[in-house]
């Protein structure tokens, strides 16, 4: 399916706001701003353009604020935004102490003074009647009943009992049973103190969010590339004086709602598409504000992103429209490509027979991209969450790779990623550290088989950053392995549903109650952030909790002498300021980047930066001294590389790489495969569940091989004939977090099921309709939302709503099981451990 879109300027009023927060912006239309946009009110239903948005206020032409005895701010302090990738600067205006303002950064030409409407609810994390403010020990009821009973304890108290366990598990000979999961909400470097405790204790098993976030478009970068970082940057790189991603001729968006999720920077790239005249094409099974700033939508099946590269690629190739310069000099494995290409069959007309995309849609994309040099490509979650989300990520990098729209500004892979670009580091420890066990399979769903099944051994301790009873596929399981887990640790700002099943729940604290760094992790570009108010209660900051529990550990200790523990950790790491310090001095590439730079600037800093006068790199693997130099930072045996392979060029087979691959079930040279659940009946996976294998991407893991190609049927779809995705509810929400402030539940807490209008008449159901979405794992309720702007064959549910969501009963919202009791947790990329969200059968009836 693909719909050319007229250009239309559709109201974005309420989205994206002003430095000042009062006049309301909206996003910048396409290539052509001047013309009138028209586009069919089935295609896009929305309300008119001149309704004032939810939530705003009418303005007048005065500002009464202005003058204002109390309202003029007697502070000011400059923080981050911490709700997406944009990563916001902030000035937050207080008046005796309370927050009474936020504002943008006038002087960031990518920010251009913006902020968008979650800006505000970052203040009412602080300002919240819900917040967990001391820390609790459970005393009644069953592991996550309703009946859970809490009492308040000291710090001193909820650390001691933490460190008995951990302790006593490790005096055990089990070490390997005590598991920590990260999150994106946690301040960065915090996961550096969780591994070098973990180190100590003998635990392998400190993991981050990344399986159920990005970690697929990182490890392929890293693979082809030789670094897993989003390459290109937004606004000027101050190396060379030139714009980069602003420059793009083209861009290619795949699974990326950016309009929702990186509003901000999505505005910056439109402001400048007014300027080239670029042309945008968006991949996505459904119509969405990113969609209709576009040139071309085009609504492939859900998880046939895959193909649909692959169709492109093969198109490239055997039309001559690759840069045969480029790929001369730079690549390696071009010519076994193109034979694997023709060999496999990879035509715009298989790929048209797999996606229902149209085959001639599929060359114009092909051609379009290759010969609009620079262009560019973004993706997000909806190529993330696919059962081949390494190997279509992996397909992306070859067609970046052969058009040359590597280490050019304004192209690159412009894949998010979830994690800091390279590990920040602490000192080197001193002290004798045990042997460890071979890390869980990756993927956070593994701590639940390995609770529930014990393979390849059972998880007994688990310390938790995040909300895995939301985040993790196939909620049911996840439930029944944290009841039977034998010692938990919730850390968080509110009581959500894993706190129920906590064995210690600690309280932590806001972004605007610390000080530190927020990234925008898409660029690599880094903030600043100042403490804006006190702690609320008696919360603490992630990291100080892990220095404070390494000291109880000390006290605790009878197989090693205290000293240990308190020269690794030492007290003042608790100061923020004091633990950057050793982050700049210990990390490849940073050296550049201090406190004290950092706070002064208006923009972010971008890594690598190696050195003080360095500007910090906008355009990876570049052809410019800035490049090389940082390159050589992060390794000296990366002097004169320009791509950090081991070739020192693109990677797309080598011999070893194969081999490597082989081992895991897959190849160099990716072959097609998708979910099972697609319909259709296309090649899919099989797992041998009994076996494990080093992970060749992640070796510090294990992973079980695949066998790939296993011919798929379509038997799921005679009870469930419907393909559903889940995602982000809507420019409101990030994560579940908004979801406990009251203008995020006023505003969007109601599940809003999109399904089409012929496939909704079908089924007896209306516009706002109570209606049922079921799979064979579950079912979860919903709103009818009728919306031509998506395929018919598929239905979209919002992701991390849940039942504790207590804020919403103010406005009488329904409490929603999680989303993921829909998915198969069975299916997963077995190389990132990427979850696959983003296709299951199911069928929508009225409740």
């Amino acid at each position: 399916m693909s719909t050319e879109i007229p250009p239309t300027r559709p109201s974005r009023r309420g989205v994206v706001a002003t430095a000042g927060g009062a006049a309301l912006s909206t996003l910048a239309a396409g290539p052509a701003a001047a013309r009138e946009r028209h586009t069919p009110e089935a295609a896009s239903p929305r309300a008119d353009a001149t309704a004032q948005a939810p939530g705003t206020v009418p303005r007048g032409d005065f500002d009464f604020t202005d003058g204002s005895a109390a309202l003029t701010p007697d502070r000011t302090v400059a923080t981050a935004c911490q709700f997406c990738n944009a990563n916001c600067r902030l000035h937050v205006d207080l008046r005796a102490g309370r927050i009474i303002g936020v504002r943008g950064e006038k002087n960031d030409p990518v920010q251009d003074g913006k902020v968008c409407l979650k800006a505000d609810l970052m203040p009412e994390l602080v300002y919240n009647e819900t917040r967990l403010t001391s820390p609790l020990r459970r005393v009644a009821g069953k592991k996550g009943s309703d009946e859970s009973r809490f009492e308040e304890i000291g710090w001193d108290e909820a650390l001691r009992t933490i460190a008995e366990k951990l302790l006593d598990l490790r005096d055990r000979g089990e070490a390997h049973a005590i598991a920590n999961r990260t999150t994106g909400r946690m301040p960065r470097g915090t996961d550096a103190l969780v591994s070098r405790m973990f180190a100590m204790l003998g635990s392998p098993n400190d993991s981050d969010v990344g399986p159920v976030c990005n970690d697929a478009g990182g490890d392929a970068l890293a693979t082809t590339f030789g670094l897993g970082a989003f390459t290109n940057g937004y606004g000027v790189d101050a190396a060379t004086g030139a714009e980069d991603l602003g420059a793009a001729r083209h861009l290619l968006f795949l699974g990326t709602n950016q309009a929702e999720t990186h509003p901000v920077t999505f505005e910056y790239l439109l402001r400048e598409r007014r300027k080239t005249n670029a042309t945008l094409t968006v991949v996505d099974p459904r119509l969405t504000p990113t969609g209709r700033e576009a040139d071309r939508w085009v609504a492939p099946k859900p998880h046939t992103d895959f193909a649909l590269v692959l169709g492109m690629l093969h198109h490239v190739v055997e039309a001559g429209l690759y840069d045969s310069a480029f790929v001369d000099h730079w690549v390696l494995g071009f010519d076994a490509l193109r034979v694997h290409l023709a060999r496999h069959r990879y035509t715009p007309g298989w790929a048209a027979e797999v996606t229902g995309v149209p085959e001639a849609t599929i060359v114009e994309m092909a051609e379009e991209y290759a010969r609009a040099k620079p262009a560019a490509i973004f993706c997000n979650a909806g190529i993330s969450h696919q059962l081949g989300a390494f190997d279509t990520y992996r397909v992306l990098a070859f067609l970046a790779a052969v058009t040359g729209n590597i280490g050019i500004p304004g192209g690159g892979c412009n894949f998010m990623h979830n994690t800091w670009p390279g590990a920040l580091s602490l000192p080197e420890l001193t002290v004798e550290t045990p042997e460890r066990r071979e890390t869980l399979p990756v993927g956070p769903d593994y701590f639940a088989e390995s609770i529930l099944t014990g393979r390849p051994y059972r998880l007994k301790a688990v310390i938790t950053q995040g909300n895995p009873l939301v985040a993790s596929a196939n909620s049911r399981k996840v439930r029944e392995a944290f009841e039977k887990l034998d010692f938990y640790v919730y850390t968080g700002l509110f009581m959500e549903e894993p706190a129920k099943y906590a064995d210690i729940i600690l309280p932590v604290c806001s972004g605007l109650e610390m000080e530190g760094v927020y990234m925008r992790r898409d660029d690599r570009a880094i903030r600043w952030q100042d403490q804006v108010v006190p702690a609320v209660g008696d919360s603490k900051p992630d990291w100080e909790i892990w220095v404070e529990l390494a000291h109880a550990l000390a006290r605790l200790d009878t197989k090693r002498p205290s000293t240990d523990w308190t020269n690794a950790f030492p007290r003042e790491w608790t100061d923020y300021q004091k633990l950057w310090e050793q982050f700049v001095e210990h990390t490849p590439g940073m050296g550049g980047m201090s406190r004290e730079r950092m706070r002064e600037r208006a923009e972010p800093l971008r890594w690598p930066c190696p050195g003080p006068e360095h500007p910090g790199v906008s355009t990876l693997f570049a052809d410019h001294p800035s490049w090389y130099e940082a390159a050589e930072f992060l390794d000296p045996v990366n002097k004169g590389k320009r791509f950090l392979t081991p070739s020192g060029k693109i990677e797309i087979t080598t011999r070893d790489l194969d081999r490597r691959l082989r081992e895991a079930g897959h190849s160099a040279l990716p072959v097609f495969y998708t979910h099972p659940e697609v319909t259709g009946a296309h090649p899919t996976v099989r797992y041998r569940k009994k076996t494990f294998v080093t992970n060749p991407v992640n070796p510090h893991a294990v992973t079980h091989p695949v066998e790939l190609g296993v011919p798929g049927n379509d038997d799921v779809h005679r009870r469930f004939p419907l393909m559903g995705v889940t995602g982000r509810p809507s420019v409101v929400h990030f994560a579940e977090v908004t979801h406990w402030t009251r203008t995020g539940k006023q505003l969007n807490g109601v599940r809003l099921v999109q399904i089409h209008p012929r496939t909704a008449r079908l089924s007896g159901i209306g516009n706002g309709d109570e209606v049922t979405v079921e799979s064979p794992r579950g079912t979860v309720c919903g709103t009818a939302l009728l919306w031509e702007g998506i395929r018919e064959d598929t239905v979209f549910v919002p992701n991390t709503f849940s039942p504790s969501q207590q804020v919403g009963d103010l406005f009488e919202a329904r409490r929603y099981e999680p989303v993921n009791a829909l998915p198969d947790d069975g299916y997963y990329d077995n190389l990132s451990g990427q979850q696959a969200y983003k296709c299951f059968a199911c069928r929508v009836v009225k409740s």
